[in-house]
């Protein structure tokens, strides 16, 4: 089966792209340049072209080419799924554009997501934005039969990406903050709850939906099942580093007023509570299911940092940053620790 992606050295793409090649794949990657973090595999065959912005180099990089399945990693815009639509109609059996859980509805009217899930998100502009993707091509597919496939990641991690209750700056900030004894910051008091996907197990999920037919037209997100509160993903961190954690909860109201560019992770993301049914997923592609608990996850996250001192980069302004925010918080506000509940 031929497959482009175009994009396929980012942290979710990279894995697909290894798992991809593993299946016996034939892999085509429409990339502008190298990644900071991951290489093209091996295996791959290589087009040189910007399609974001060098549509027209990215069409002769193309010329004379069809494939199976076409996965656009980097449309994030409605003018990206326009060109999408425009290049790819008639030479592709399937494209699949790679939207976000992130446009479902927020406040959410429940606390498990599934596909049918309505989307709308006031708070995000990315968000919004991806949903405008969506709309756009499901019109396509309905009125021309553009052969479309909708997946919604949700928070996917791997190596060089951390996750945390509040991110900003490079992820390895926030480890060193953890290892020097200084505080993190989560948001609210810590007990809502959310789901972590490792990368690997995201690509075991996604690449046997490509070529699939039965997922032609349908929206499918794909999950890992462990749910954790931010309490837990961050208490597992500093148990696998061996210290002592410091967290000071503030209210997102406040961390979102002080900064507003917070507003869309927060209240258009983290702040609600994110459980996932994966049921269709695991329908369309059997014997799927993720594998790397967040604990396994995060210790290789930790080996992947300490492989290399180029890695363990520090965000000075972001750590000054923290530091700002915690300092004005803890000035008019009373913070105590939150009750030490057993965890089950």
């Amino acid at each position: 089966m031929r497959v482009l992606f175009i994009g396929g050295t980012g942290l979710i793409s990279s894995a697909c792209a290894v798992e991809a090649l593993s299946r016996g794949m034939d892999l085509t990657l429409l990339i502008r340049g190298r990644s900071q973090n991951f290489s093209p595999p091996d295996g791959a065959r290589i087009l040189r072209a910007d399609i974001r912005t060098d549509p027209e180099g990215a069409t002769r990089a193309l010329e004379g080419e069809h494939f199976d399945a076409v996965v656009d990693w980097v449309a994030y815009t409605l003018p990206h799924i326009e060109t999408d639509i425009e290049l790819f109609a008639g030479r592709t059996r399937q494209f699949v554009f790679i939207s976000s859980a992130s446009a479902y509805q927020k406040p959410p009217v429940h606390y498990i997501y599934r596909e049918d899930t309505p989307l709308a998100n006031p708070f995000w502009e990315y968000s919004r934005n991806k949903i405008a993707c969506e709309e756009r091509l499901t019109r396509a597919w309905r009125e021309t039969g553009f052969p479309m496939t909708i997946v919604r990641p949700s928070h996917t991690y791997g190596p060089g990406k951390l996750p945390a209750s509040l991110s900003c700056g490079r992820s390895y900030t926030h480890l060193d903050r953890l290892r020097r004894g200084k505080s993190l910051i989560i948001h609210g008091d810590g007990t809502s709850l959310w789901t972590l996907t490792w990368n690997e197990d995201f690509a075991r999920g996604f690449v046997p939906l490509l070529g699939n037919p039965q997922v032609i037209g349908q929206a499918i997100h794909i999950t890992s099942d462990e749910v954790l509160n931010w309490n837990q993903i961050h208490e597992i961190q500093a148990q696998a580093i061996g210290v002592e954690p410091r967290f000071v909860h503030i209210a997102t109201d406040f961390l979102c007023a002080r900064h507003p560019e917070w507003t869309g992770p927060l209240w258009g993301d983290k702040a609600w509570c994110a459980v996932f049914d994966n049921s269709k997923v695991k329908r369309l592609a059997p014997g799927f299911t993720a594998t790397v608990s967040f604990a396994e996850g995060f210790r290789r996250v930790l080996a992947w940092f300490d492989e290399s001192a180029e890695r363990r980069v520090i965000d000075a302004g972001a750590d000054a940053l923290w530091d700002d925010v915690i300092a004005a918080y803890e000035k008019n506000h009373l913070s105590p620790a939150p009750p030490n509940f057993p965890q089950r």
